[in-house]
């Protein structure tokens, strides 16, 4: 539950990385949260045929509000996998044609399983290894193998992401807007 509650306090994040299990664990919890208020509508139309269709006014509230959300970590998903946000427009759009829409569907179910990128990429550093992103802001100053492999490249983002967390900083923000680390 606590992944579901993490898509909805990263709203509209699109930058950075989101894990597997943070995508999957969402997607899970959205799928139950929608089948429970569309049985809630069900059971109000069963009641009464004139106006129990009024229940299922929540489940469409919900699914505007977890639009932008589920895109957001949907984009950071595709960040975690080294590739652009941009990918999931085309999904979308992919998505309206008949039997490409298929393909396309299939094909962002396989990109969304597929393993992190080791270590850092141009999005940020990897989410799985908080302990490997502070080695890359440290640079190699006092590096002690964690038993990961190699040691982890400094990464090039300069002062533009957070030292505790690893989320982009706002322009002209002085505090993490995900963890409150001071910049």
């Amino acid at each position: 539950m606590e992944w579901y509650f993490m898509i909805w306090r990263k709203y509209a994040e699109f930058h950075g990385r989101s894990r597997r299990k943070e995508y999957w664990m969402g997607m899970l919890f959205n799928l139950l949260a929608i089948i429970v208020l569309a049985v809630l509508g069900g059971v109000g139309l069963a009641i009464s045929e004139d106006y129990g269709g009024v229940l299922f006014i929540p489940v469409g509230l919900y699914y505007l509000a977890m639009i932008i959300p589920f895109l957001a970590v949907s984009v950071r998903r595709l960040h975690d996998t080294g590739k652009s946000g941009w990918f999931m427009l085309l999904f979308i759009v992919l998505g309206m044609i008949p039997i490409v829409g298929l393909i396309s569907g299939i094909a962002q179910i396989v990109i969304m399983c597929q393993d992190s990128d080791p270590g850092p990429n141009e999005y940020g550093p990897n989410p799985k290894f908080p302990e490997q992103a502070v080695g890359m802001f440290a640079g190699n100053a006092g590096y002690t193998s964690l038993g990961l492999g190699e040691q982890p490249q400094p990464f090039t983002g300069g002062d533009n992401f957070c030292r505790s967390c690893g989320a982009k900083f706002k322009d002209a923000s002085s505090f993490c807007t995900n963890c409150g680390v001071r910049r």
